[in-house]
């Protein structure tokens, strides 16, 4: 079974790196830098002339102190992506405003349409059998069995609030697998099939496939052919295009397997449903107790630590909690809801783990690097484990992209409409956390938010 240790009491919260991210040469930006990314000039906001060195620093931790309870220090554990690249460069606003190859959103490209995933025809049907995960236990197989993938209209609703401003549409055509004319086809199961094709309207697209190499599923889509469908299939009027996909896909022959991708300035994105599905939660070694909001507790930081031979952190700034403050409550939103495991409630938590996904891929196509000033939707991950770590929102960095895009480019609004598009956004997302109240990570959320809402 995953791990569960639903009787810690997540008694204080880590709000910067963790012991871990010390050892691997992790070095986080000051206050300072982290104040001046959120700017178009790349300058502290804070500096005066004639201003005390000493006394711009301290306004900076102290600015970085009241803020640290809401946008706390990205985590950086054992094997999570910045201990593999602790130097990943980072992308502030004015970077990203300035990025050549950013494509800007005008009144006719302002929309970001979503595609379901491909209908299986009776020509390809062996290929139904590689959506369901192979899982030992018979718990988690029977699971897997009663759970269907979430449905396109759902993403559409959440993109719809998490990218306030932007039109967001289904994709009109029915995608469909179909056999690939040059295939071969070695028996009658479809095990040798080493091509399938991709319907769209009238084209069809090659698709090469190969079994899984760590047969968690019976076979993959490569995801470098997606993409490029998906540029095939981009419609005039589109900022971007998310295709979602049932099956698990690589990248390459080296890959295991790969979750999504973005082809950020051809603004298509792909992701895959099949490796977040909960039947193979014990196989990724998920921790129920502790994923996103709870993924701040500090004692599970400082377990994971010790288990690299690290004492715990000392020094490292925590905060209880009892202060109120948005990381609170989202930890007392979710310490509130019981864990189950009917239909309904991995339903709940499968879509609320795609969610995130399908915002972070599409968030390559506005121009978003990875992140790695704070714990961000935007940061980049190398596995499960991770991702169900981070959370939901954008840190001020990255807010500071999507804001001046949709309301400044886009609306043509002044500094002042800017802020108050960001409140309008938070409102909306608020409310479709609201429907999803009952799944972790959403309640999660939807308080950080309301929370976050009193501050400004």
């Amino acid at each position: 079974m995953p791990q569960t240790t639903i009787s810690c009491p997540h008694e204080t919260l880590q709000l910067e790196p963790s012991a871990y991210a010390g050892a691997v040469g992790f070095n986080r930006l000051n206050p300072d830098r982290r104040l001046a990314a959120t700017t178009r000039s790349g300058r502290n906001p804070l500096i005066v002339k004639g201003q005390y060195a000493e006394t711009l620093i301290n306004r900076a931790q102290d600015i970085a102190d009241n803020l640290s309870g809401t946008f706390p220090g990205p985590l950086v554990l054992p094997n999570d992506d910045l201990a593999w690249d602790p130097k990943s460069p980072p992308q502030s606003f004015r970077s990203w405003l300035n990025e050549k190859a950013r494509n800007k959103p005008t009144k006719r490209r302002k929309t970001l349409y979503v595609a379901a995933a491909p209908e299986i025809t009776p020509d390809v049907k062996f290929m139904r059998d590689w959506i369901t995960p192979n899982v030992n236990d018979r718990v988690n197989a029977s699971s897997s069995n009663k759970l269907t993938p979430p449905p396109s209209a759902d993403f559409i609703k959440y993109l719809s609030s998490f990218y306030h401003g932007l039109t967001v549409k289904p994709f009109p055509h029915r995608l469909r697998f179909i056999p690939w004319i040059e295939s071969v086809n070695k028996n009658e199961s479809g095990s040798g099939t080493e091509s399938v094709g991709l319907a769209i309207r009238d084209d069809s697209i090659h698709i090469r496939v190969r079994p899984s190499p760590d047969k968690v599923f019976n076979g993959q889509l490569n995801l470098e052919d997606l993409l490029d469908s998906a540029i095939h299939m981009l419609p005039d009027d589109a900022y971007a295009i998310v295709l979602l996909v049932d099956h698990d896909i690589y990248e390459d022959e080296d890959d295991d397997f790969c979750c999504g991708r973005a082809y950020g300035g051809s603004r298509v994105a792909v992701v895959s449903s099949a490796r977040y599905h909960p039947a193979l939660d014990d196989h990724a070694d998920i921790d129920y107790a502790h994923m996103w909001p709870t993924s701040h507790c500090k004692s599970y930081i400082d377990s994971l630590c010790a288990a690299e031979g690290l004492p715990a952190a000392v020094g490292v700034r925590g905060q209880s909690v009892s202060p109120v403050g948005p990381l609170h409550a989202a930890v007392e939103a979710v310490r509130t809801l019981e864990r189950s495991s009917t239909p309904g409630d991995e339903r709940g938590l499968w879509f609320s783990r795609l969610a995130r996904t399908v915002a972070h891929e599409l968030g390559h196509c506005l121009g978003m690097g990875h992140c790695v000033y704070y714990a961000c939707m935007m940061q980049s991950t190398a596995g499960m484990t991770e991702d169900v770590r981070q959370p939901p929102y954008l840190c001020p960095v990255c807010l500071s992209k999507i804001s001046y895009m949709v309301a400044c480019e886009l609306e043509a609004r002044d500094e002042a409409g800017k802020e108050e598009y960001i409140k309008e956004r938070y409102r909306s997302i608020a409310g479709f956390c609201d429907l999803w109240k009952g799944v972790g990570m959403f309640a999660g959320y939807g308080a950080w938010i309301r929370a976050r809402l009193e501050q400004l």
